[in-house]
């Protein structure tokens, strides 16, 4: 799904002018701790499954709906790793629409569906390693947040 009913007639009044709005993204694992990213349609650049959550929709399920639509697959939220935003969140999308996201980031475990991008949205899906960042064309936020998420995971699986 593009631009919600609801940013468009914000849009309309706006323009392209700077929206704060909360969002939600997914980390899914593998047995191997790689992480699923998506190459976004939009900027051709690599984030975690996400995206805004939509009025008076609980962050749990925009988390849910955001990873079905982008992913196709079907999941279940842990727990929330934490929540980010600040200058390294804002987005300038290829229409001009400016947005900073206050980010609340989920754990998620995969329990159905079958793991297929959108090409509305996602062009790609592959699983990534800590190591392998530096070689993608990562999403300023995600440079920022993934690194995070690699560090959690291997202090909670080391104990």
């Amino acid at each position: 799904m593009s631009i919600s009913s609801y940013i468009k007639s914000l849009r309309q009044h706006i323009g392209n002018e700077l929206l704060i709005l909360p969002s939600v993204t997914a980390i899914v694992f593998d047995e191997d701790n790689r992480i699923l990213l998506a190459r976004h349609a939009d900027t051709k650049r690599w984030v975690a499954p996400g995206g805004s959550i939509e009025p008076n929709e609980n962050p749990i399920d925009a988390v849910i709906r955001e990873v079905l639509e982008e992913t196709g697959l079907n999941v279940e939220p842990i727990k929330i790793l934490g929540v980010f935003g600040g200058s390294d969140f804002e987005v300038i999308y290829s229409n001009g629409d400016r947005v900073t996201y206050v980010m609340t980031v989920y754990e998620c475990k995969i329990i159905g569906g079958e793991l297929k991008p959108d090409n509305s949205e996602t062009l790609e899906l592959r699983y990534v390693g800590a190591s392998e960042l530096a070689d993608l064309d990562l999403a300023l936020w995600a440079s920022v947040v993934l690194p995070k998420m690699y560090e959690s995971r291997s202090e909670t699986t080391s104990h």
